[in-house]
């Protein structure tokens, strides 16, 4: 019987690693297909479990930098592109938002704000229990090195004992615990991220067309 699986992507998590990237001079990786790479690793849950499976569905969690519009715009700009670009492959997207937060400086007493992302991992950690309560899938694999949803992946273990929980570890973002933690694991390679980029111009469902954004 063949198990259908569902990757939750940690957006923030997979664009820092896609940052450290870039810095190692390989250009344009931030323009990334999740779901051409999530179908390249079904071979490695395949592997994983001993069984054939088949992909399910994509989600990709993320927050919107609103508050940094009116010194950088750009930013919003090309995370509005290519979450457009996401949607148009058929990938599930689920923003939360930042949220502001005044910080007092133990040095010199003033109070600054800062904006945090706030609701992504409970958002994921959400989706787990529920892609899996509702029978969408019989595996899930969370693409993330963030220690943060080792407590939603005991859970889901908990109450679906038959139902493996795998981490794909972004690129430099491998974690011991939380390897431990999952049923299975296995890490994106640079080979497989540079493979699976969308065109640079990608065509929208209501038929638009975007661009892949400069410096992506």
């Amino acid at each position: 019987m063949t198990k259908k699986v569902s990757f939750l992507v940690d957006g923030f998590n997979v664009y820092h690693s896609l940052s450290e990237l870039q810095r190692r001079n390989v250009p344009h990786v931030k323009w990334l297909d999740l779901r051409t790479l999530c179908q390249g690793y079904l071979q490695a849950v395949r592997n994983e479990l001993g069984e054939r499976v088949e992909l399910a569905n994509v989600y990709y969690f993320s927050a919107l930098a609103e508050h940094l519009t009116a010194r950088k715009p750009d930013v919003v700009a090309r995370h509005r592109a290519y979450i457009k670009a996401l949607e148009s492959s058929g990938v599930r997207v689920q923003l939360s938002q930042f949220k502001k937060k005044d910080v007092r400086c133990p040095v010199c007493g003033e109070t600054f704000a800062r904006f945090e992302e706030k609701e992504t991992d409970v958002a994921i950690g959400l989706k787990l229990v529920e892609v899996l309560a509702t029978n969408e899938c019989q595996t899930v694999v969370l693409v993330t090195g963030d220690t943060d949803m080792m407590p939603a992946i005991s859970t889901a273990r908990r109450l679906f004992r038959q139902c493996p929980i795998g981490v794909a570890f972004p690129f430099l973002r491998h974690n011991r615990a939380l390897a431990e933690r999952a049923d299975y694991s296995f890490k994106i390679d640079q080979r497989a991220i540079t493979k699976a980029q969308f065109p640079e111009r990608v065509a929208l469902t209501d038929g638009a067309m975007i661009v892949r954004p400069a410096g992506w």
